[in-house]
């Protein structure tokens, strides 16, 4: 009797899917306390087929996420908690990763390729030689994006060239694009069999198709990039029913949260407020801070993309965006590429240990130089070595990084807006390093605030669910919004010596510059 009258008290719940570029997470919340109850988590091979590439397998990502809806399901029916209380599933996603599918046969015409992949430089090259005075911010007036190999549109125009499979699809037009969100809302509610194809605002804001203004598909843009409009997805708010699942323990279960995970963890944080920012640690590293109902154009290097739409009829809210390549990568190379730690959690105790870098730097350039640089020749580069360096002074160096790397966004934002924050919230997979939010304090000096529940991506995409017209089990009225429970780390060390490594800091990122160029070599000699 216990057990049932418990299933009652719980009320409606929400899930979300969760696929980020190392991992795909499925979480259930309860939608009147935002507690997490269960959740399950599966890891994502990558593959790096050249230098600079990087890829995924979309069958793979599908697949991962069938797992985690099914474990955690089976979690909640061991808790006795009964599914059928699951009224609404967001999907939130790793942003820009491109893929293109056959629609009658289901089937992925090449891998994804991932954000971080580096294969379209030249493409890059060649689009920006073609615009007026070789200017990578051409298309920023409308897209608030540089032209870069960060971004779907030029990912798009690689298959189209380089992959016959894709070439032919868009030819007799069974070809579909779409990021992450788009290939798993397309499978979900029945793939080639009346599936859904669209995209939220959020998601196509970071393609370069996509008019940050009219809030749609820009036929110049897509003229620009030579991509016919019709293999695109329908763009919707990020929070409506796009759709409801087709199989699995959730069928007939609505769909109906969509947000790129940057911007999902903005909502997670409750950054409703213009002038509110998180900083989120995951694969890259990613500040963004509310703007309001208008888009502001940074100065600064940063860029200006869509927040979130929480409904059709809502107005859309634009952010400011500091990325960052990498972050927790990082340590995913100096576990599996330098084999210097078997576990993430290792590098935290190392680099504690001896509690400085000992004037090493570390600059993590492996796919260039995003935020504020935007520098795609700059490459990876560890300095200031002497043969006191260990290999846990190289571990420490590897997390001031992060923080250095987001010091310089957060000074960029600070400049554009010219209101200082004066504090930073923090999520994402990294900051469950102590030392790594303590170092962050310190470099910042700001307090740097990590809720306790450290999931915000997912809580983000189950709140933009649970509250979408026609779901309505999820509250987004301030008053309504719980209290979340966090922890403040407070700066320890003074300004000067702070100041004093951000500046060497600085010099190093300068000898990371254009090391991956084009010109011809001098041997030194003299000759060419």
């Amino acid at each position: 009797m216990a057990a049932s009258s418990n299933r009652i008290m719980l009320g409606p719940l929400v899930a979300a899917i969760d696929q980020g570029t190392s991992s795909t997470r499925f979480l259930v919340f309860n939608a009147k306390t935002a507690e997490l109850l269960s959740h399950h988590q599966v890891e994502i091979k990558q593959s790096f087929p050249k230098e600079g590439w990087v890829e995924e397998d979309p069958k793979e990502i599908l697949q991962s996420v069938y797992e985690c809806m099914d474990r955690t399901c089976e979690k909640l029916t061991q808790l006795n908690i009964d599914i059928s209380n699951i009224k609404a599933v967001g999907v939130t996603n790793q942003r820009e990763t491109t893929l293109v599918w056959d629609k009658e046969t289901g089937e992925p015409l090449y891998n994804a390729i991932v954000w971080l992949d580096l294969r379209t430089q030249s493409t890059v090259e060649r689009l920006i030689n073609k615009t007026p005075g070789r200017n990578k911010n051409h298309l920023k007036h409308k897209t608030g994006l540089p032209i870069s190999t960060y971004f779907s549109a030029v990912k798009l125009r690689w298959l189209m060239d380089n992959v016959e499979k894709v070439h032919e699809a868009v030819l007799s037009h069974r070809a579909m694009f779409g990021t992450v969100d788009s290939w798993l809302i397309w499978c979900l509610t029945g793939g080639k069999k009346g599936g859904v194809h669209c995209t939220d605002v959020t998601n196509a804001s970071r393609t370069m198709l996509f008019n940050i203004h009219t809030m749609d598909w820009d036929p110049e843009l897509c003229k620009y990039f030579d991509i016919p409009m019709e293999i695109l997805p329908k763009v919707r708010s990020s929070s409506e029913i796009y759709g409801l699942m087709k199989s699995g323990p959730l069928t007939g279960v609505p769909i109906s949260g969509c947000l790129g995970d940057q911007s999902a963890a903005l909502v997670g944080q409750m950054c409703f407020k213009d002038g509110q920012a998180k900083n989120t640690y995951g694969t890259g590293c990613f500040l963004l801070k509310n703007v309001g109902t208008k888009p502001v154009m940074s100065d600064h290097g940063l860029l200006t993309t869509v927040a979130y739409k929480l409904g059709r009829d809502k107005p859309a809210c634009y952010a400011l965006e500091g990325s960052v390549a990498i972050a927790g990568a990082v340590v995913r190379w100096l576990k599996d590429n330098l084999g210097i730690i078997q576990t993430s959690t290792e590098l935290e105790k190392l680099a504690a240990d001896v509690g400085t870098s000992y004037g090493c730097y570390f600059v993590p350039a492996f796919s260039g130089l995003y935020a504020p640089y935007w520098e795609p020749s700059a490459r990876g580069i560890i300095c200031g070595l002497t043969q006191f360096t260990n290999r846990s002074h190289l571990a420490f160096a590897a997390l001031e990084a992060v923080c250095f790397q987001t010091r310089e966004i957060l000074d960029a934002m600070n400049q554009d807006s010219g209101i200082h924050l004066s504090q930073l919230q923090v999520d994402g997979g990294m900051t469950s390093n102590r030392l790594l939010m303590q170092l962050q304090a310190d470099i910042l000096c700001i307090p740097v605030v990590k809720p306790s529940m450290p999931e915000t991506t997912a809580l983000g995409a189950a709140m933009a669910a649970g509250a979408a017209e026609g779901v309505s089990v999820w509250s987004l009225n301030p008053e309504d919004l719980t209290e979340v429970t966090s922890e403040k780390f407070e700066p320890q060390i003074n300004p000067e010596e702070s100041e004093l490594r951000y500046a060497r800091w600085k010099k190093a990122v300068q000898r990371a510059m254009n090391w991956e160029t084009t010109e011809p070599v001098n041997n030194g000699n003299g000759q060419k």
